[in-house]
């Protein structure tokens, strides 16, 4: 597994709120559901790098 950076996020007390109640919802922790929602952010606008396996990076949708 490759290694993760750690950094300090700092939040408005609502925002993670919003985060904890949404992560709890989903059986994920904080951390957790940050990743995932950056990553699905990422994959949306086609800036995540290529997959592990040498997948390419999905296109983003075309907006209209």
């Amino acid at each position: 597994m490759a290694a993760r950076k750690p950094f300090l996020l700092r939040l408005e007390p609502e925002v993670f709120a919003a985060l904890q109640r949404w992560a709890a919802d989903e059986l994920r922790s904080v951390n957790g559901q940050i990743d995932f929602v950056l990553r699905r952010s990422l994959q949306r606008e086609g800036r995540l790098p290529a997959g592990r396996r040498g997948e390419a990076a999905p296109q983003p949708a075309e907006r209209e």
